[in-house]
């Protein structure tokens, strides 16, 4: 991510784990909940937040992201207003400004509540 750039997300419902995950989990990491994306899933561990992101026509190119949950220095939720139908989460990380919009089918207060647990538990001290 270039300087000044923000990366945006759009998180759908909450899925179970996807089983291509799990080869991405480092030895005592777990995963915690998974949401569906766009083309992909973002999964919340005990770590960090692993976002998959398929590309192109096909999706067999995948690019990963991998935010440790020590990058994040401050987040911020909003909930959907009558006119606004979507709810967004911002986190304000060492490498950046993320937005993380999420449609009707995922929950503000989870995903707010599992940053939380994350940044402010031992989970997100690594």
């Amino acid at each position: 991510m270039e300087p000044g750039a923000m990366l945006t997300w759009t998180l759908q419902q909450e899925i179970p784990v996807p089983a291509d995950v799990l080869p991405l989990l480092v030895q005592g990491e777990e995963a915690v909940a998974s949401f569906k994306t766009f083309r992909d899933s973002a999964t919340f561990t005990t770590r960090r937040l692993i976002v998959r992101d398929a590309q192109g026509i096909t999706g067999k190119k995948v690019e990963i992201y991998s935010l440790p949950y020590g990058a994040i220095n401050m987040w911020s939720s909003e909930n959907a207003g009558t006119l606004d139908l979507n709810s967004e989460v911002e986190l304000w990380t060492r490498a950046g400004h993320i937005k993380i919009k999420l449609a009707r089918g995922a929950d503000v207060r989870r995903i707010d509540s599992l940053i939380a647990w994350a940044v402010l538990s031992s989970g997100g001290r690594s």
